[in-house]
């Protein structure tokens, strides 16, 4: 007879617009996707009627997602009244920082606590070569400004891709000279085309760099109950953690559901 207790599900990623404002190799083609009407996604007043019906049945994290949510106007009114929510704890956004610096002392106002920071390279023009045009600039701005608006913790996540592999010492610099917690994440082969092109990187091959390079010392996750594995550089300021989805699965720990922004509700992103 099996002992192990049964998952509690306490995490929702609400995604609040399909559209962004970079075209990520591993996220769409290079044209792009049609964007659904304002009459096909859910509007705030909808996502908020989610939300709380979420948080009375046992959620207490939400995390907002896109696309990139800071495309959709109106949004820091929009988390002001999420934040609003009796019962949850805890309220974070994902993105790609690029808009970030107009708003972030906004939306920390507005009741937003914590910031991921998307940014898969530190090399200008391999960014620019991975989200199809994005500046590595506008993008490090969001971040300071993530940092300067008082977020805590920001992580910065970095999609493992082929190349991702010289930059390691550039991430390594990063959690020396900020507060930041870098993640890296293994890609998940939902693209077929991506695939065939061996894209994937596996944890272990950056880990064992760092491990032989940086002296890199195992550490508690301190940010909650969550997927990452992470590692402390001597003299740093961050830490450099690990997703690996693909390599190391870790379904069984998983306690999220996610929200489209078209109102399909998946428990998994392979679903």
């Amino acid at each position: 007879m099996s002992t192990t207790s049964p998952r509690r599900v306490d995490y929702l990623r609400l995604s609040v617009t399909d559209r962004c404002n970079l075209r990520c190799v591993y996220c769409m083609p290079p044209e792009g996707v049609p964007p659904r009407s304002h009459d096909e996604i859910l509007s705030y007043e909808e996502l908020l009627v989610f939300a709380a019906a979420a948080v009375a049945a046992g959620i207490t994290r939400v995390r907002v997602t896109g696309g990139e949510p800071l495309v959709r106007k109106g949004f820091v009114g929009f988390i002001e009244r999420l934040a609003a929510l009796e019962g949850l704890t805890d309220l974070s956004l994902t993105t790609n920082a690029i808009l970030l610096p107009a708003c972030a002392a906004e939306l920390r106002a507005a009741g937003l606590k914590r910031v991921n920071v998307s940014i898969d390279s530190l090399d200008p023009e391999r960014y620019a070569r991975l989200t199809r045009g994005g500046s590595l600039t506008e993008a490090l701005a969001g971040l300071d400004a993530a940092l300067a608006a008082g977020f805590s913790p920001v992580k910065v996540n970095a999609v493992l891709l082929a190349g991702v592999e010289g930059e390691v010492d550039g991430f390594v610099e990063l959690i020396r000279r900020c507060d930041v917690h870098v993640r890296f994440i293994e890609y998940m082969p939902l693209d077929r085309r991506l695939a065939a092109d061996r894209t994937f990187v596996p944890a272990g091959i950056l880990l064992e760099r760092l491990h032989a390079e940086h002296a890199v010392e195992a550490v508690d996750g301190p940010f909650g109950l969550g997927p990452a594995r992470y590692y402390r550089v001597p003299g740093a300021r961050g830490t450099i953690g690990f997703i690996a989805g693909v390599s190391d699965h870790f379904c069984a720990g998983c306690n999220r559901l996610r929200l489209m922004a078209d109102g399909r509700l998946k428990t998994c992103l392979f679903s």
